[in-house]
């Protein structure tokens, strides 16, 4: 399955500068003088060079433009859905259709012209059949115009996308909107995410990295979900569904103990019980934020009574709080603990570790007297 860096597409002309160029381009690389006293075979040549030429620069650069693209089939399913929900995937693939639908054209009308050609009579035929067929190509790729205007907005958005790796050790943040997934996010890794005291700050995929045990880990703040129906979500949600349904990662599930993000610790269990089936078969942590607010000791019965839910779904329940750095620390390490375990345990199940195993042999040295070799550390 490729890796693609969406940075590395090259820029979209615009209609007009994409007929601009070719036609420059033909002008300077093919040769411009041509008598009438030359023998008719040299003229015909001369004129199909030119219509060849125009053809293979339109077939090239169309074809760079298809192939830079990324193919939603042959991509990572989490990249495919984020496409998918960003663009939709049928106007886009539509859009490269149309191009490629383009390209055939061009190479259609080339070979009718050449064709043409070999029965002009005179240098004044020649020279309107080589007319006419850049004409058409150019007309064909005016048709194109709304057609690389959308592909040329694609590539700018793409461009900006986050580079997430999807196979790498990553640690995903979900909730509500305000409930300190940002924060976090800025304290554990060098990302800059904007921090504001209102819902939906957060507006796309964020990914910071931090260190642990001396392994990179790729740390993922979503935008805040809301409580209801998969088809009542908009455009910002539907990229945090989309993380936490395709990336193989752990996931922290964080609650407002304090309930200043407006919504009570019901909804943000009822949210959680909502997209439960999402965190399937993923090491899972719920965390309680803004402990220097209200602490979990200091919580109503009725409500750390609705908290226990966690303990009856054997999902470990931390507290941390941003303000005052107090068990940020031992949340990220919890996290990367959990995922570390249940990546050797999912390696274990799979058959690829039996190769491995059969070339090792460990061994169990024994002593060869009584005598005492304590550890020499100078």
């Amino acid at each position: 399955m490729p890796m693609y860096n969406f940075k590395k597409i090259a820029v979209v002309p615009t209609a007009k500068e994409f007929v601009d160029i070719m036609l420059s381009k033909t002008q300077r690389k093919t040769p411009t003088v041509i008598h009438k006293q030359y023998k008719i075979s040299r003229i015909r040549s001369f004129y199909m060079r030119k219509i060849k030429y125009t053809q293979s620069n339109f077939h090239e650069r169309l074809s760079q433009i298809i192939q830079e693209f990324p193919k939603l089939d042959n991509i990572h399913p989490f990249y495919a859905d984020l496409m998918n929900i960003l663009y939709d995937k049928d106007h886009y693939k539509l859009g490269l259709g149309q191009l490629n639908q383009a390209r055939h054209l061009i190479d259609n009308v080339a070979k009718d012209y050449l064709r043409l050609m070999k029965y002009a009579d005179s240098l004044y035929r020649c020279k309107q059949l080589k007319k006419a067929a850049l004409g058409r190509m150019a007309t064909i790729m005016k048709r194109q115009a709304s057609n690389l205007e959308y592909l040329e907005q694609v590539r700018q958005h793409l461009s900006r996308l986050p580079s997430i790796d999807p196979f790498t050790r990553t640690i995903i943040i979900c909730g509500f909107p305000n409930v300190g997934k940002s924060s976090f996010l800025n304290k554990i890794t060098r990302a800059d995410v904007d921090v504001q005291p209102y819902a939906f700050t957060t507006k796309s995929l964020y990914v910071g990295h931090t260190d642990y045990k001396y392994l990179r880990w790729q740390v993922i703040d979503t935008p805040g979900i809301l409580d209801h129906s998969l088809e009542d979500r908009n455009i910002i949600e539907m990229q945090a569904v989309t993380a936490l349904a395709h990336l193989r990662a752990a996931v922290l599930y964080f609650i407002d103990i304090s309930e200043q993000c407006g919504h009570s610790i019901q909804e943000q269990i009822g949210l959680f019980k909502s997209i439960r089936p999402l965190f399937n078969n993923k090491p899972l942590l719920v965390v309680a934020t803004k402990t220097d607010i209200v602490t979990l000791e200091d919580l109503a019965p009725e409500k750390k009574q609705l908290l226990s839910v966690f303990d009856d779904l054997e999902t470990p329940l931390l507290s941390m709080s941003m303000l005052t750095d107090e068990g940020v620390m031992e949340v990220k390490q919890t996290a990367c603990e959990t995922l570390l375990a249940y990546r050797v345990e999912s390696k274990l199940k799979a058959k690829k570790v039996d190769n491995v195993l059969n070339r090792l042999r460990v061994a169990m040295p024994a002593p060869r007297d009584n005598k005492a070799r304590p550890p020499c550390i100078p």
